[in-house]
């Protein structure tokens, strides 16, 4: 319906206004509260148990002093395509909450007709038109925070892609220094092997060996050599992975180390401090604080709006004295209820309820994987140091071991089987030792993720 400016009487006003805030009381029901379900969901995670020692760091590329790695990180930050669209994607929602947020300021429209009748000639209307929808139960203030809210958390979502893809640049040039280890490795296996492999055949020929002898040299050697094809292909993936990371196209090289650099250990808090700190965590209770917003404004959808609309209209005879010589203003106020829309609005409150549960299922999937993330990491470090601990004690043991059956080899104590095979297992525990130390500086970078080491501006 619509109500003139002489009917808003002061009295009348009020009256009507205390009735449509009684009526919005009512319409309101209660809801879950799913950000206090969140904050409770945090603090009772379980305290972890946290390693004997530890470095605090404040960010992810602290744990690792390299100019080399820095370096490689700045330019994927700068240069990797699919960061770049994270980052456009929140610009796009802090256009949209500028957007949104006009909503709540008035609008001003003017307008231009010409009207030509057969004997009076032309006529020109101007008008201007000023509108505002009152905000009367902050529905449009809602709509607006919610806006602020999905701009926080594609923020959050940014910073929590820029953090992954600097632990991914790391994991993989440490990556690449494993690689090469690798193949340094295999490189002097298969020359020890077709060493051993000419020294047989002297042997042979010399009438002091046998052919299962060299036959059992021979496929060593082609074995190791079908394996260093292997790690090489491997090395060339992973700098085309590195590549990939850094938003390059080219082939230029890229700088890395001889040896492993020293990887800090980061210190694990308590939970409440570690998981506060986590983007993609903060980033799921946005979600859920917005959502909530929205629901809302789907039930103030269901309660009676007032706009007011301010025009000033005037004909004339020409368009440049149309507004000039003798403009009329109207002053109107629209009050307005929705009655029956075939139940799309009490479906869209349910469609609303129904995302913010949803969030909030999706904020629980978060923490489960965050607490899971600290835990495996924690774990690994314990896991992996023993394990290296005690792979070194082999290794030791093979090459004293195999220093004696070399010795044993050319005085004729042990047969080439004999030799071959202490050969590889000390190879093989180079090869498992160097994968460790891998794998624990690995899991280094992957615990500082986990606790929500961010990297630095």
């Amino acid at each position: 319906m619509r109500i003139s400016t002489d009917a808003l009487h002061p009295l009348h006003l009020a009256a009507l206004l205390a009735t449509l805030w009684l009526t919005a009381c009512g319409g309101l029901p209660e809801r879950t509260d799913y950000a206090a379900a969140a904050k409770a969901d945090v603090a009772g995670v379980s305290a972890w148990s946290a390693l004997d020692v530890g470095t605090p760091s404040a960010h992810l590329d602290e744990l690792i002093r390299s100019p080399e790695l820095d370096a490689l990180v700045a330019e994927a930050l700068t240069a990797n395509p699919d960061l770049q669209q994270t980052l456009l994607t929140l610009e796009i929602l802090r256009a949209e909450q500028r957007r949104t947020g006009a909503a709540r300021l008035p609008s001003l429209e003017a307008g231009l007709a010409g009207d030509k009748g057969e004997d009076a000639g032309t006529s020109y209307t101007g008008s201007l038109t000023l509108g505002w929808e009152l905000d009367l139960w902050r529905k449009l203030s809602d709509e607006y925070r919610a806006a602020g809210l999905d701009v926080a958390e594609q923020q959050a979502l940014y910073e929590s892609a820029r953090d992954t893809l600097a632990a991914e640049v790391m994991q993989t040039w440490l990556g690449l220094i494993a690689d090469w280890h690798a193949v340094a490795i295999e490189r002097r296996r298969l020359a020890t092997l077709a060493k051993n492999e000419q020294f047989i055949i002297q042997r042979y020929r010399n009438g002091l060996g046998t052919l299962e002898d060299l036959a059992s040299a021979r496929t060593s050697t082609a074995s190791s050599r079908a394996n260093l094809e292997s790690y090489e292909e491997s090395l060339a993936q992973h700098e085309r992975q590195l590549r990939g990371l850094l938003g390059r196209t080219d082939a230029a090289p890229i700088a890395t180390l001889a040896d492993y650099p020293e990887v800090g250990l980061p210190l694990a808090e308590m939970p409440a401090q570690t998981l506060a700190r986590r983007p993609d965590l903060r980033a799921a209770y946005l979600a859920i604080e917005a959502a909530d917003l929205r629901t809302s404004v789907a039930y103030k959808d269901l309660l009676p709006r007032i706009d007011l609309q301010a025009a000033l209209t005037d004909v004339a005879r020409s368009p440049g004295e149309a507004l000039l010589s003798d403009p009329v203003w109207s002053l109107l106020a629209q009050l307005t209820a929705p009655l029956y829309q075939g139940g799309r609005l009490r479906a869209a409150v349910e469609v609303a309820k129904l995302k913010t549960a949803q969030a909030y299922q999706a904020y629980r999937e978060t923490l489960v994987d965050a607490v899971t993330q600290v835990g495996d990491a924690l774990g690994q470090e314990r896991s992996l140091a023993k394990q290296q601990t005690h792979i070194t004690t082999a290794l030791a043991a093979a090459r004293n071991n195999l220093a004696q059956y070399q010795r044993s080899y050319r005085t004729g104590l042990v047969d080439i089987l004999d030799l071959l095979s202490v050969q590889q297992s000390t190879y093989d525990l180079e090869a498992q030792l160097d994968e460790l130390r891998f794998q624990r500086l690995d899991n280094r970078i992957a615990l500082g993720l986990a606790l929500g080491l961010g990297v630095s501006e």
